[in-house]
C-alpha cells in the first residue's frame, strides 16, 4: 500500500487550485486528507464522444493530485448512464445512445486518459482503477430503482436549472442581451380592461421586464423567443443513477465540473442515507469564456485530447483574452504565483499575445511534446502572423478545369454538406487563392492547373487538375 502524503501544501493546493466549491467544507474536507487514511475517489465520464477533451482534463489533473498522494483513485467509465443522456445545461433532453455507440465512444478512453493519470501504476505505485457503471446499474431490478427514487422528491429535481429553462418560455432582453425566463402559469394569462384574468392562447402580446437590467419590452422585440421543451421523466432518473455511483463503490470523494454539483450532491444523499458515511465532493471550475458560458462539446470550441498540435495551438490562440489566466490555472502546472504574476502585468496593459503562446505551448506540450509545440507554434506563425498556406495540405484531383465552389469544397472534405458550404461562403469565410469569395453559386476555374482553397482560419486544400 503506498505511503499517504499528509503535508499541508499538498492538501491546500488541492483544495483551492481550479476548485469551485468543496462540500460539506474545506476544513471538513482537510480534516479527512490529513488524517492519514487512505481514501477512496472517483471521476466519473460519461463516453458521449469519441474523445476526452480539456475539461475532462482539468478534473483529472485533480484526481492524479490524489494518486500522487497515494489514495485510492477510481476512474470511472459511465456507460449506463451515458445511454440515459444527463439533461445538465441541456434546452433539450440529450438524443439517447445505444450501447454498440457508447462502448465504440470509449475505446480509447484508456490510452486519453494515461497522458494525465499514471494508469498502470509504474510511475507512482498507485494505478488508477477503471470501472463501468453497467456493472451494477445494468442489474438493478425495477423495484430497486423506485427504492432508489424514494430518497428524491420532485421538488428538489425541479430546482435545476436547466428543468426550469426547459418548462418555460425564454427571451432574451433586446438592452443587456440577457435571458429571461416567464413561467407556463405567468404566460397563459392577462387581466383585461374590466380586471378579469384571460387565457391567452400565444405570448404574442405579452410584455417583458428584464430581471437583469429592468427594461421591458415585448415578445416581438426580443432578440430571441424560445418555447417551453418536454422535460422526460428519464432525465429526472439521471442524478439517481450517478448518485448511486457513489453508495456501489463506496467512495469518500468525488470530483467533477461544477456543472455536475447536483448529481455529485444526490450520491453524497444517497451515501447518507444508505451507507451512513459522509461523502466529499469536489467541484472544479470550468474553462469558460468571458461571458461565463462553458467552453465544450456541445459549444463547438473545446480542445479535444485527438487534436492535432497544430490544431491545439491553433485553438488556444483563437480563444479570448479573457481565458488566458483560467487556461493556465486549470490546464497547466504553472505555479500560481507566477500567474498572479501574469495578471497583474495583464492589468498593467502588457499585450496579452504572449501569454496566450505560453498557454497554447504549455497544452500543447502536455498532450504531446515539447518538441511538437514548437512545431506547431512554427506552423502557427507560418499560417496566420506570415499569411503562408502550410506545406503540407491535402490535395485533391478533379477532372474538370472549370468547377462550382460547393462542389470543390465537398470534394476536399473542408465542408460536411452544401448547405454548410453555401452557408461558409456567404459569410466570407471562404478564399479562393488567398481572395474571398461571398457568392454561393461561383464558379472557379483552375487557370494554371491548380488552386488553393481555404476555410477558415486553418482549413486549406490544393485542388489539381487531373491529368
Amino acid at each position: 500500500m503506498p505511503n499517504i502524503k499528509t503535508d499541508e501544501q499538498s492538501v491546500t493546493n488541492f483544495l483551492e487550485r481550479a476548485v469551485e466549491n468543496v462540500f460539506p467544507n474545506k476544513d471538513a474536507f482537510a480534516k479527512a486528507m490529513s488524517s492519514g487514511k487512505r481514501l477512496t475517489a472517483y471521476l466519473g465520464i460519461d463516453p458521449t464522444g469519441p474523445s476526452l477533451h480539456l475539461g475532462h482534463a482539468i478534473a483529472m489533473r485533480k484526481l492524479k493530485e490524489l494518486q500522487d498522494m497515494g489514495h485510492r483513485c477510481i476512474l470511472l467509465i459511465g456507460d449506463f448512464t451515458a445511454m440515459i443522456g444527463d439533461p445538465t445545461d441541456k434546452t433539450a433532453a440529450r438524443k439517447q445512445l445505444t450501447r454498440d455507440q457508447v462502448l465504440e465512444n470509449c475505446k480509447n478512453y484508456r490510452v486519453q486518459a494515461a497522458k494525465i493519470l499514471d494508469m498502470d501504476g509504474k510511475q507512482t505505485g498507485n494505478p488508477i482503477e477503471m470501472k463501468y457503471n453497467s456493472e451494477w446499474l445494468g442489474k438493478l431490478s425495477f423495484a430497486e430503482v423506485l427504492e432508489l427514487a424514494s430518497h428524491f422528491t420532485v421538488q428538489q429535481m425541479l430546482e435545476r436549472d436547466m428543468f426550469r429553462r426547459r418548462m418555460s418560455w425564454r427571451s432574451v432582453c433586446p438592452e443587456c442581451k440577457n435571458e429571461n425566463l416567464m413561467s407556463a402559469e405567468i404566460q397563459q394569462t392577462v387581466t383585461d380592461e374590466r380586471g378579469k384574468k384571460v387565457v391567452l392562447s400565444s405570448i404574442d402580446d405579452l410584455t417583458w421586464k428584464c430581471k437583469h437590467c429592468g427594461r421591458e419590452y415585448t415578445t416581438e422585440t426580443a432578440n430571441e423567443i424560445h418555447s417551453p421543451r418536454p422535460v422526460f421523466v428519464h432525465e429526472f432518473l439521471y442524478p439517481l443513477m450517478q448518485g448511486y455511483d457513489s453508495v456501489a463503490m463506496d467512495v469518500d470523494i468525488e470530483i467533477g465540473g461544477n456543472d455536475q454539483t447536483f448529481n455529485m450532491l444526490a450520491g453524497r444523499d444517497l451515501m447518507k442515507d444508505l451507507k451512513g458515511k459522509e461523502k466529499f465532493v469536489l467541484a472544479c471550475k470550468l474553462l469558460a469564456d468571458p461571458e461565463g458560458k462553458k467552453m465544450g462539446k456541445s459549444e463547438g470550441n473545446m480542445i479535444t485530447l485527438n487534436d492535432s498540435p497544430e490544431d491545439m495551438f491553433g485553438k488556444v490562440m483563437s480563444w479570448p483574452d479573457g481565458v488566458i489566466l483560467d487556461g493556465l490555472e486549470l490546464c497547466t502546472n504553472i505555479p500560481g504565483e507566477e500567474i498572479d504574476e501574469i495578471a497583474g502585468r495583464l492589468d498593467d496593459g502588457v499585450n496579452p499575445v504572449g501569454f496566450k503562446r505560453r498557454l497554447a505551448r504549455e497544452i500543447v506540450s502536455t498532450w504531446h511534446s515539447i518538441e511538437d509545440a514548437n512545431r506547431a507554434e512554427e506552423h502557427f506563425d507560418r499560417l496566420f502572423k506570415d499569411h503562408q498556406a502550410p506545406k503540407d495540405m491535402p490535395e485533391f484531383e478533379v477532372s474538370s478545369r472549370k468547377n462550382k465552389l460547393v462542389d470543390l469544397l465537398m470534394a476536399s472534405k473542408l465542408v460536411p454538406s452544401k448547405t454548410e458550404a453555401k452557408r461558409q461562403i456567404e459569410q466570407g469565410a471562404v478564399k479562393v487563392d488567398g481572395q474571398v469569395v461571398e457568392d454561393p453559386e461561383a464558379q472557379v476555374e483552375l487557370a494554371d492547373g491548380e488552386l488553393i482553397l481555404q476555410k477558415g482560419k486553418r482549413g486549406f486544400a490544393k485542388i489539381v487538375l487531373k491529368n
